[in-house]
């Protein structure tokens, strides 16, 4: 995590964001990502003892006025951004103020432009292992560094990114609702070897693969000069001599910033801390496709420097990093991994093509079986459920992934499957589809389960019974030693695993174990169901016009 100094400096009044007026508001405090201050409180507390930094990035706030700003209001798409590095978003969205609610009031706060980071080692597609720390300034420039590594527990490290450019916060996104859209221009990219393999590899890579300028990047004999930074990417000369590592800063254009409060740990202590978390683009896990993907979901959170998660060991480790000392995060134990139990979503869960969800899980180990609820909604707070998916079948005893180190391979059959319809569009839908198709012809309601494996599935949600598919699992603790179970990603085309060439590599937002989270658990029952709000529609985000949300069903609605 990366902590900085207080800015001391005010902020300038008053900036144009787009097409709707945007103010800046004056505040200070040291972070390490978006972060979003307390209603009515525009200035986030100073913290103090907090060590300096020669970097003196100044935070500030966007506050969105005017009804334009709500989120869920459509506005026009942007025209096609123009080739090279720099991309542009035409719409954005204010980020929700939490997990379970937004702000009251048409008033929307933006986020915080500050630094921010990961306190854990992350796994994308490839596999590809690495830790980030995100560095805002109020000018609206960025500096970023991306530790790359050769193993799942960020402990051996291979390369360090550093990437400079400028961010601009845009609308709000009409495609991923409670998501801010933006654009963003790389100035720089530099890389820093740490072992003669690293450098003769990703040499390899450059030469072979890239354009004509990178050709000669570096000479095959070339001597691992430690601590020497190569430049890959410059504005100024328009090279760059970054596609063969599949690097592209995509997550930028896409942003969502939540708050929670977490429970004081320490016995004699009471009340809760708040926690502010930043949500950027999500990989896609087509590594060709990775140059060209225009994020609709998100990755892991990031966590602000002041305001974050406790305990946090990594934290002081990721701070003190740079571009020459990448972060060795303390080793952990890799538990051995237990399925049986049941497991559930922290948080609603946002996917790809706009899907919104929560998991509930349950595995009987005794006898390989598992039972699995999809809990979909039409809104990034999981208040307005459109249709539950219960699934059910068996799975093989798990082996070690010769592909992703750390994590477990396994088959699960689904062979049994019920739908219940929450909404009246998911219902119009339903019944439209082909006779024979999905369920009963044309005998859906809302409430009402019916059962789908007679039509071996349901063609419009996607499902296909009996299926099996290809899964990577990986269980960890967390922190406070509570157990948590990653599941494979899934493809962000949408299409399924039923190959074993298209098992996972990467893993989705943890679950974590009932047994050990009653809070959590609570929390997620609570998202079941439907959360009627008050006249005002203070705590809910307004509808999409059914007109929308039916075309957004026909063309994105896949089943998880």
């Amino acid at each position: 995590m990366v902590l900085n100094r207080v800015c001391a400096r005010p902020i300038r009044q008053g900036l144009a964001v787009g097409a709707h007026p945007w103010v800046l508001g004056p505040t200070r405090g040291c972070w390490v990502q978006l972060g979003v201050p307390s209603a009515g409180s525009p200035s986030p507390s100073t913290p103090r003892g907090l060590p300096g930094s020669s970097a003196e990035p100044r935070g500030w706030v966007l506050r969105c006025r005017g009804a334009a700003a709500a989120l869920g209001a459509a506005v026009p798409a942007a025209a096609p951004p123009p080739a090279g590095r720099r991309q542009d978003r035409g719409a954005a969205a204010a980020p929700l103020g939490g997990p379970l609610g937004v702000h009251r009031g048409v008033r929307l706060l933006c986020p915080v432009l500050t630094p921010a980071s990961v306190p854990r080692c992350e796994v994308r597609p490839g596999p590809e292992f690495l830790t980030r720390s995100y560095l805002f300034y109020a000018n609206r420039l960025f500096k970023a560094y991306q530790f790359y590594y050769w193993d799942p527990s960020c402990r051996e490290p291979s390369y360090s990114l550093v990437i400079k450019g400028k961010l601009r916060l845009r609308q709000a996104s009409w495609i991923t609702r409670g998501a801010t859209e933006a654009d963003y221009h790389l100035h720089k990219v530099g890389i820093v070897f740490h072992s003669q393999k690293a450098m003769r590899e990703v040499a390899s890579w450059i030469n072979q693969t890239s354009s004509e300028g990178c050709s000669g990047f570096l000479p095959p004999g070339r001597t691992w000069a430690p601590g020497a930074l190569y430049e890959l990417l410059s504005a100024k000369s328009e090279r760059d001599c970054t596609a063969a590592l599949g690097f592209a800063m995509h997550e930028l254009s896409l942003v969502r910033v939540e708050k929670h409060y977490q429970p004081l740990l320490e016995p004699q202590q009471s009340g809760s801390q708040l926690v502010e978390e930043l949500y950027l683009g999500d990989i896609h896990t087509d590594w060709l496709e990775r140059l060209h993907y225009r994020p609709t979901g998100y990755q892991r959170p990031m966590q602000s420097a002041v305001h974050h998660v406790h305990p946090c060991p990594a934290c002081g480790i990721i701070y003190r990093a740079d571009e020459h000392h990448p972060p060795i995060l303390p080793a952990r134990a890799e538990p051995p991994m237990q399925l049986s139990g049941s497991w559930v979503s922290t948080h609603c869960e946002v996917r790809p093509a706009v899907l919104f969800l929560t998991r509930y899980f349950i595995f009987h180990g005794n006898n390989h079986t598992w039972e699995g609820y999809y809990y979909h909604y039409s809104d990034p707070l999981c208040k307005q459920p459109t249709f539950t998916i219960y699934a059910s079948g068996h799975y093989t005893q798990g082996v070690p992934s010769s592909k992703v180190r750390g994590g477990t391979e396994l088959a699960f059959k689904v062979t049994q499957a019920r739908v219940t319809p929450m909404d009246q569009l998911t219902v119009m839908m339903l019944n439209s589809s082909e006779p024979g198709s999905c369920g009963l012809t044309n005998s859906w309601s809302a409430g009402v389960e019916q059962d789908i494996t007679p039509t071996n599935g349901c063609l419009a949600l996607g499902i296909k019974l009996p299926h099996t598919e290809y899964e990577l699992f990986k269980t960890e603790h967390d922190t406070r030693d509570r157990s948590l179970l990653y599941v494979g990603e899934r493809p962000t085309d949408g299409s399924s695993p039923d190959r074993p060439d298209k098992r996972p590599t990467s893993y989705q937002a943890p679950l974590i174990q009932c047994a050990g989270a009653p809070e959590e658990f609570s929390n997620y029952v609570s998202l079941k169901y439907l959360g009627e709000e008050d006249a005002n529609g203070s705590e809910a985000l307004k509808p999409l016009p059914v007109a929308f949300l039916l075309f957004i069903a026909l063309q994105f609605l896949r089943w998880d």
